[in-house]
């Protein structure tokens, strides 16, 4: 197991965030300190878009960061994958070269 951190994003439909998030909630151990927010996509894959979406040309969508040890984020996305397969689910794996909080 490769014991380096990562930053994991996920990017997905917006009605399967609250899912997205039970699932790293109730993971073992639950996944914490991450960041959600809302963003639109811009591709080719307009087939289940709404009608509001294929007139503007772009996809509603959710996106979420966490900062974790790169088997953590590869055994997260085997959960995510064995428990709630998602269509347009989309992520990426990123090494980190520091990490911490600041303090005044």
């Amino acid at each position: 197991m490769v014991q380096s951190a990562c930053k994991l994003t996920l990017v997905y439909p917006i009605a399967v965030e609250d899912r997205i998030v039970e699932l790293l909630m109730e993971s073992d151990p639950p996944v914490r300190g991450f960041t959600t927010w809302a963003a639109e996509g811009h591709g080719h894959d307009f087939a289940q878009a709404s009608l509001q979406e294929r007139v503007r040309g772009r996809v509603a969508r959710g996106v979420l960061v966490a900062v974790m040890m790169r088997d953590r984020a590869e055994r997260l996305l085997s959960e995510i994958e064995q428990k709630a397969p998602l269509n347009h689910l989309a992520f990426w794996l990123e090494p980190i070269l520091g990490f911490g909080r600041m303090t005044p």
